[in-house]
């Protein structure tokens, strides 16, 4: 078997290259993909595919690229995909990426030279203490990085070259996937999946090296809209009762030592609003509800309803709605019923020379959805940290250890059929 080696450096060259394709998505667009400037990426990795010998491969109106590597074992082998997000996280600007490479860390603080106040410490970044000889990659201080999940896709890109540069390695058929929107929860809306033909399949998006995850957050979305009543400020006493105010009110009044993402961990869900817009007459506010467990995300949206019918009684003539919209479910519910997917990950894993560390992740991929869609999807890690901000980093060898572990996947499904 051969082994990856990424000699010539084109894995921090697809990386770079990918990262510098500004691919923000936007919350607010109603269209699939939200942004299309999303398809700039669609369209150059359909380039890059094309170019390295893989024929079945296409950009869809939607802005999902699907492409197969065809199998080189004769054997029935379960058809695997690999998946991974283009757009980049709204929270931050994605617009413009200077990214830097910093070879051979050896601990220091990293100060990004396009605002001296944005520096990566190892006291505030526990895991950089394991990067010590590594090459770290950041942005420069203005933006994100885009690692997430850019990272993910140059890996899939990678591990795509090198499998069809050796056909002597034996494997099935191999689908890969690239979408767009899932930052905003939107990810696989207009996934094809009968055309896709995958039997499983593997998100590469996660953080820590080694770690595979079989678990999110279950996840809904939540739209409150306050009526209120409008009229001339001057002679607005016993009359006007402000939208803005009474948001506000209510956002004052959900918790702050627990329900809220600043004062939770492990498996602690919360109410996080994350927009908000408006103007005397009517404003609106833009939540994510998360919990591990279906009831407690019930029971989670019941609180915020409830706070809202609280604060809204001393406005006697003002009016709310709250719309609760499903965006995806705790993945654990499905991947459970196929334990070969997440044993064969963790072999992968090893066989890279890792710890695997089996765990849950406080958020969501492709994958949870992608599982209640027929195709059980655990995450894999892809070496970036520091999600949606402008300390985003990502490690090259930990990049390496991803590519390798894509293609152990591949072998392994290929030795068990």
């Amino acid at each position: 078997m051969l082994n990856y080696q990424n000699k010539t450096k084109s894995l921090e060259s697809r990386f770079i290259k990918y990262v510098q394709i500004d691919t923000q998505s936007d919350p607010l667009s109603s269209t699939t993909p939200s942004t299309e400037k999303q398809k700039d990426l669609g369209k150059a990795l359909v380039e890059e595919l094309l170019a390295i010998g893989i024929a079945d491969v296409h950009l869809d109106e939607y802005g999902y690229v699907y492409a197969t590597i065809p199998a080189t074992s004769t054997k029935h082998v379960a058809v695997i995909c690999f998946c991974s997000h283009m757009d980049t996280s709204p929270d931050c600007s994605g617009k413009n990426v200077k990214p830097i490479v910093h070879e051979n860390y050896r601990g220091q603080d990293l100060i990004l030279p396009d605002d001296n106040s944005i520096v990566l410490k190892m006291s505030e970044h526990p895991d950089l203490k394991d990067q010590i000889g590594n090459d770290i990659i950041t942005a420069s201080g203005s933006t994100l990085l885009g690692a997430d999940n850019k990272a993910g896709i140059a890996e899939i890109m990678e591990a795509a070259a090198f499998l069809m540069a050796n056909p002597e390695i034996k494997h099935g058929v191999i689908k890969i996937l690239f979408t767009p929107d899932e930052e905003i929860g939107r990810g696989v809306d207009k996934a094809d999946l009968k055309k896709l033909g995958a039997d499983f399949g593997y998100t590469i998006d996660g953080e820590t090296l080694g770690s595979i995850e079989d678990e999110t957050f279950s996840a809904d979305g939540a739209i409150l809209t306050i009526n209120g009543v409008s009229t001339h400020p001057g002679f607005a006493k016993g009359k006007m009762e402000s939208a803005i105010k009474i948001l506000s009110d209510v956002i004052t009044a959900l918790p702050t030592d627990c329900l809220s993402p600043e004062s939770t961990e492990d498996k602690e869900g919360f109410i996080h609003p994350v927009s908000f817009t408006g103007n005397v007459e009517q404003a609106e506010a833009r939540f994510i509800i998360r919990a591990f467990d279906d009831e407690q995300l019930q029971a989670n949206g019941e609180f915020l309803d409830a706070t809202v019918q609280n604060i809204i009684e001393d406005y006697p003539n003002a009016t709310y709605s709250l719309k609760i919209t499903e965006q995806y479910r705790n993945m654990k519910k499905i991947l459970d019923k196929y334990p070969q997917v997440i044993n064969i990950g963790i072999e992968a894993i090893k066989r890279a020379g890792i710890m695997p560390k089996q765990q849950s992740i406080r958020g969501g991929t492709d994958g949870s959805r992608l599982s209640f869609m027929g195709l059980p999807c655990p995450n894999i890690f892809a070496g970036e940290h520091a999600f949606h901000g402008k300390q985003e980093w990502a490690s090259v060898q930990d990049m390496e250890k991803a590519v390798q572990t894509i293609v152990n996947i591949a072998i392994i499904w290929e030795e068990k059929a």
